[in-house]
């Protein structure tokens, strides 16, 4: 009797999953059956398979992509990871055609955008560090920005860079920061805050006719840090212009020239670059630091717009100093959202 109730339960293949894994496998041998008795299998889905090496030839050259034209390369650059989502879609229009040829042309954008972006997908956090950072666009229109400085003061963070500030606003911001930051200094529309002593506080001028830059030494307790405070212009997308960047390249420059003459080993910058690490206009700056968010963080840590964040313009960026964790902070009243990382100022090599 307890033989028959047994075969009763086992009859129909198994446990759940082992009957589907059985249905899977059965649907593979059919597919795969019908593929091989298919004499156009390789004919077909020619321009799915043009497609598919055209977006690897893309993301691989990007940085041949001429920016004669609309800064066409330094908008692809900017979007480069969102090419990825092509891939899913080429592989379904290579599984509909029933296209061996287009199938192993999915494979090319497919290895090359995890070649590019593949190491973001893991978390590369660590614990320890001695100092934490923050930056945020706090956005000149922003309805709540007493709330905002609470938010970015409660990441924990030892000193804060803010910009887009408007002379209004900036008394709120002090007000809402005082009782945690001690030191700090206003240099047109960027300020900083910092729970240790600032010295050689100056403007930054990166070409604009007016201040959007700073720097500070701030003496922690693992050594001097110089901390860059920068706002580059912003970029537009236009029909009939394509991607103006020009004033927003000339200044990226003056801020790398800044940085290379900065006398102190460790370095700091935090702000709104208007671009991505990707984007070769900001070579001069970012040919001389390294990202937090690269080297410590998880994910792309996409920044802008905070309602649906698509592109990391906002940055931090080390010298000097060791990169430990690096996250995106919650969402504000900004059109930003907040960054913060964990450094160690303490290398082996202070």
């Amino acid at each position: 009797m307890a033989q028959q109730a047994y075969m009763t339960e086992t009859a129909g293949g198994g446990s759940g999953p082992e009957r589907r894994g059985a249905r899977l496998r059965r649907l593979w041998g059919r597919l795969a059956a019908s593929w091989r008795g298919d004499p156009r299998i390789w004919r077909r889905g020619i321009l799915t398979a043009a497609v598919a090496v055209l977006l690897a030839v893309v993301m691989l050259a990007h940085a041949y992509i001429p920016n004669a034209v609309g800064n066409l390369g330094s908008l692809t650059e900017t979007f480069l990871p969102w090419l990825g989502l092509l891939v899913p879609a080429l592989l379904v229009a290579a599984l509909v055609r029933r296209s061996a040829t287009a199938l192993i042309a999915v494979l090319l954008p497919a290895v090359v955008w995890l070649n590019l972006f593949g190491g973001l997908l893991t978390d590369k956090a660590a614990a320890g560090g001695d100092l934490t950072v923050a930056t945020h666009n706090v956005n000149a229109d922003n309805a709540d920005p007493a709330g905002t400085a609470r938010a970015v003061a409660a990441s924990g963070a030892d000193v804060v860079a803010l910009e887009e500030l408007t002379a209004a606003a900036v008394p709120t911001y002090e007000k809402a920061l005082e009782s945690t930051y001690r030191y700090h200094s206003v240099q047109g529309t960027v300020g900083l805050w910092s729970k240790y002593p600032l010295s050689g506080v100056r403007a930054v001028d990166i070409k604009l006719g007016w201040t959007r830059a700073m720097r500070a030494a701030v003496a922690t307790p693992a050594g001097q840090v110089a901390v860059y405070v920068a706002h580059l212009p912003s970029v537009r997308v236009k029909l009939e212009a394509g991607f103006t960047a020009r004033q927003r390249d000339k200044s990226a420059d003056a801020l790398g020239e800044a940085i290379a003459d900065e006398p102190l080993t460790r370095v700091v910058l935090l702000g709104d670059l208007n671009g991505t690490m990707n984007d070769r206009a900001l070579n001069a700056v970012t040919s001389q630091l390294r990202s937090t968010q690269g080297a410590a963080g998880h994910g792309f840590g996409f920044s802008w717009p905070a309602s649906f964040p698509m592109a990391r313009i906002d940055q931090i960026l080390v010298r000097g100093v060791e990169p430990e964790s690096s996250w995106s902070l919650p969402q504000t009243g900004s059109d930003h959202l907040p960054l913060a990382a964990r450094v160690r100022v303490a290398t082996s090599g202070s």
